[in-house]
């Protein structure tokens, strides 16, 4: 940061124990990280843990969705949540759901989605939510088809039939009943399903549940091949849970209920597991966010933090930098923020020096203290690895290994591969002996293909950097490695607050290329500045976004950080064709195959039209 920390205030206490590592070297530069912190109590399974807190509060709000148009809050209690979970528990049964006839789930968050999910659960049957753009974005359905074959589902639950339709036609549903919150023609209705009389056969196939039963399917991004279905048993989630237990402290006020506004997928394990199944477990209130970091639609976000105003908020790294905006125009949404905020969390990619300092300055407007910037570092596979749960300075790092997890580094090339062993890992992928031979290393670890660094090898405790993907980075023509992972963020700080994504380009080439998303904010007040001329206003943001590069090139050293040429995008990044994921995350490889003529436009002996040499 520029400013003297010691002349800042100080952060808001966090509710964590600080970070107590072990390192130990062995053969050929490996080197193995581990938590002396012991886990915390380790539940049984989820849906004996929803009972387990039925029990204790009953008629405590479990989760709340608003009605459409930013609506009154409907909501489901504990009590109810328990109840309603066992009648359609019954239901599955009746239709043949079990361990090896799964439930797929193809529409978004909801109550309905939360209540299906866990009454599969229930039964042992896996409970498999997948990305609802591959039902309603999707052309050609082929992940859907492809996530349909691999599970072999014996049900199907979407919130509402008609934006489903034409997916649920290009599925063989044979023998597969489809539920439905809206009841409508080709479905059964939730409503009348949930009130169906519960038999002890529930019970007991809720007493056959442990460790090794799978609760889901969860699938990978796709964003290198097709999805693959990854198991997370009921050990693995309860491992998560039990993981941050080991470096919690004592709450100040034992009474206070956690309230949670997360509009994560949970389709995806940081929605899905991590956060839904915490607030599940500390008995929190989880406001179900149908807002997103995308231009049109984080409003209902910011509606939503000024109703709920939760202690914690995590989202990926673009959300912080459109929340600082909106509250950098909006005091009000700003002391609303900040009134009971404890921590932001941010995971998927490195958040910009440049956000994290507009956001202290606005805590310290709203609270006079600054707030403390976490992030978890995980994957589909192994839930949640690695956490920063104390005070830092900066960002960028990703933290140490939760309790419970021991973590591999292992040189490749000249990078650190991070390597995961422990209790929240996943056995392997269903049904893909030959995959599963290929991520799991001769001592079982699960390979990321991320690569880590030591903020400081002499003292490991202060944790690790994120260094990009091993296969993400390239090499120019000269030989010199360029590392995406840390060039992409520096980039977007050094442009802010004119860009808010920038994909990094220039395998083999001369000199590192740049594509440019420019920020709606920025756009909106060039357009402004420019009498309503958008063209005008495009070419004068571009050349502010130049001078920026250019004051960025002067001071970046060699040419593995130099940008050479850039041109600023006028589409936004398309969620269909794989360049931003449903969680707001830039995919680099499927957006430089998506736009190949725009990245190819940036090397052409001559400056092409658009492009820009800074």
């Amino acid at each position: 940061m520029a400013a003297d920390t010691a002349e800042l205030p100080p952060f808001r206490p966090l509710p964590y124990k600080g970070p107590n590592i072990e390192a130990t070297r062995g053969e050929g530069g490996v080197v193995y990280l581990r938590s002396r912190e012991p886990m915390g109590l380790v539940g049984r399974t989820i849906p004996h843990i929803l009972d387990e807190r039925a029990g204790v509060h009953p008629d405590r709000a479990w989760l709340k969705q608003r009605l459409p148009n930013l609506g009154p809050w409907r909501q489901v209690t504990y009590g109810e949540a328990a109840r309603t979970t066992r009648s359609l528990a019954q239901v599955l049964l009746d239709r043949g759901l079990g361990p090896d006839a799964p439930l797929l789930i193809l529409s978004a968050n909801s109550i309905e989605h939360a209540l299906m999910s866990l009454a599969a659960q229930r039964i042992g049957a896996p409970a498999t939510p997948i990305s609802p753009a591959y039902s309603i974005m999707s052309t050609d359905f082929a992940k859907l088809q492809h996530c349909f074959a691999a599970v072999k589902p014996k049900a199907i639950f979407v919130q509402t039939m008609d934006p489903f339709r034409k997916a649920l036609a290009a599925l063989d549903l044979t023998g597969v009943s489809v539920i439905s919150a809206d009841g409508s023609e080709g479905s059964e209705a939730f409503a009348t399903l949930a009130e169906t009389a519960a038999s002890s056969v529930v019970d007991t196939a809720m007493d056959w549940l442990g460790p090794d039963s799978v609760g889901k399917y969860l699938f990978t991004s796709g964003s290198t091949g097709m999805p693959k279905p990854a198991p997370q048993s009921q050990g693995q989630m309860t491992a998560q849970i039990a993981a941050r237990g080991g470096i919690e402290l004592p709450p100040e006020d034992p009474d206070e209920i956690a309230m949670a506004l997360d509009w994560m997928p949970w389709s995806h394990i940081s929605g899905g597991n991590v956060n839904f199944n915490n607030v599940l477990s500390l008995g929190g209130t989880f406001h179900i966010d149908e807002g997103r970091p995308m231009p049109g639609l984080f409003q209902t976000t910011i509606a939503n933090l000024k109703d709920v105003r939760p202690q914690s908020f995590g989202s990926a790294p673009i959300a912080f930098g459109m929340l600082a905006e909106a509250m950098e125009a909006d005091s009000e949404l700003r002391d609303a923020v900040f009134s009971r905020m404890r921590a932001f969390i941010y995971g998927g990619a490195t958040l910009s020096d440049d956000v994290y300092e507009r956001i202290q300055q606005l805590s310290i407007q709203a609270t006079g203290m600054r707030i403390p910037l976490l992030t978890m570092y995980g994957a589909t596979e192994t839930q949640g690895v690695t956490m920063t749960h104390w005070i830092l300075e900066r960002v960028g790092m990703v933290g140490v290994p939760m309790p419970g997890t021991t973590l591999k580094l292992a040189p490749v090339g000249n990078k650190l591969e991070v390597r995961v062993k422990g209790p929240t890992v996943m056995r392997g992928y269903l049904n893909m002996p030959e995959k599963n031979a290929q991520v799991f290393d001769e001592e079982g670890f699960y390979c990321l293909g991320d690569a880590a660094r030591f903020e400081d090898p002499e003292h490991p405790e202060k944790g690790l950097i994120f260094d990009g993907r091993v296969t993400e980075d390239f090499k120019l023509d000269s030989g010199t490695w360029v590392s995406v992972g840390t060039l992409r963020p520096d980039i977007v700080a050094a442009c802010a607050p004119l860009v808010f994504d920038a994909v990094i380009c220039g395998q083999d080439k001369k000199f590192i290329g740049a594509l440019l998303w420019p920020s709606q904010a920025a756009m909106a007040a060039a357009v402004q500045a420019a009498g309503g001329d958008a063209a005008k206003a495009f070419g004068a943001l571009t050349m502010q976004v130049a001078e920026k590069l250019k004051a960025f090139n002067a001071v970046a050293g060699g040419s593995s950080r130099r940008v050479g040429r850039f041109r600023m995008l006028t589409t936004p990044p398309s969620l269909d064709a794989g360049e931003i994921t449903d969680k707001g995350y830039v995919n680099q490889r499927a957006t430089q195959d998506s736009r190949a003529g725009e990245v190819a436009s940036l090397f052409t002996a001559e400056a092409g039209p658009g492009v820009v040499q800074p």
